[in-house]
């Protein structure tokens, strides 16, 4: 009898614990409106334009790509020049285009401390901190439940090219990879001799994987250096540079991703399985010179590694 009775209260505990709902993963905070929005970054007072891809699914957070616009641009601008919120249909993950701090012209330029901007300027010390904003944003994104921390990645055009590199710098460790657009640096230009980075101003806190995108008719930014006193060294400087930060022991590799109009310079076998690579595009000028395909497919296979 006493069997029975143990019996029978096994079996209504079993029935009502089938009767609780299953819990469900919490959902994305900002899902449910229109695929381009603009939303409030916690307390900065700065807003930022965010793309959730076609099918987004608000209970599985989602990789992130931010997109930055060049010296005098906005957010809304470069999103629409990318085409990026197309691939990021098709692959599911969200793009964020913010505004940059400093007002400049029609648009904005982005805070990189040290480095005059296109108007020939150093930040003044009041400057919006765009690093710390960028942070801020990844944070609340994640808090919302959007976004997958660990997969969250920088690209950007020009002075938003420069602004991916200054993360891959100073913010390594939220980043899991970077991809810059007529823009790689690796540190601002050494004061005794800007032909070379200064090092004290790129110590990356881990390895950071790199595609960066480039014409070689590009005047303002020159593949070979020159140019702003914000650019200077070449790209193949910068290029090396990277490959120091990461520890790579392979001599680099030079092959046509398009016969006679894409060639593309790699670093392999660098520390943490990072990867440096560069496409530069035969003939072309200081624009928006990316295969946006080629571009997630490099970044995608990286995760941030706490």
């Amino acid at each position: 009898m006493i069997r029975l009775r143990r019996a029978c209260q096994l079996l209504a505990l079993a029935m009502a614990f089938a009767l609780i709902p299953p819990a469900h993963a919490a959902e994305c905070a900002i899902a449910g409106s229109a695929a381009t929005q603009r939303i409030a970054i916690g307390d900065t007072g700065r807003a930022m334009l965010v793309h959730l891809p076609a099918g987004f699914d608000p209970e599985k957070p989602a990789p992130l790509v931010f997109v930055l616009h060049g010296s005098g641009g906005t957010g809304a601008e470069i999103l629409a020049r990318s085409g990026l919120t197309a691939t990021a249909d098709r692959h599911g993950f969200i793009v964020a285009a913010p505004d940059a701090g400093i007002s400049l012209g029609k648009g904005f330029a982005w805070n990189i401390p040290g480095v005059p901007t296109v108007a020939g300027t150093l930040p003044e010390p009041g400057s919006p901190d765009d690093v710390k904003y960028i942070e801020t944003a990844i944070d609340v994104l994640a808090a919302r439940h959007c976004v997958d921390p660990t997969r969250v990645y920088v690209t950007g055009l020009s002075g938003g090219g420069r602004m991916a590199s200054w993360l891959g710098c100073v913010a390594a460790d939220r980043f899991a990879a970077i991809a810059p657009v007529v823009g790689l640096r690796a540190g601002n230009p050494l004061s005794r001799d800007p032909a070379r980075p200064d090092p004290a101003t790129c110590r990356p806190s881990k390895p950071m994987p790199v595609i960066a995108f480039a014409g070689d008719a590009d005047t303002t930014n020159p593949v070979a250096g020159g140019g702003a006193g914000y650019w200077q060294y070449s790209m193949h400087v910068a290029e090396q540079r990277w490959a120091t930060l990461d520890h790579c022991v392979v001599t680099p590799t030079t092959r046509w991703v398009v016969p006679g109009k894409i060639y593309e310079e790699h670093y392999a076998d660098c520390v943490g399985g990072v990867e440096i690579a560069s496409r530069i595009s035969v003939g072309k000028g200081h624009a928006w010179v990316v295969d946006n395909e080629a571009l997630w497919a490099f970044v995608s296979r990286y995760r941030r590694q706490p």
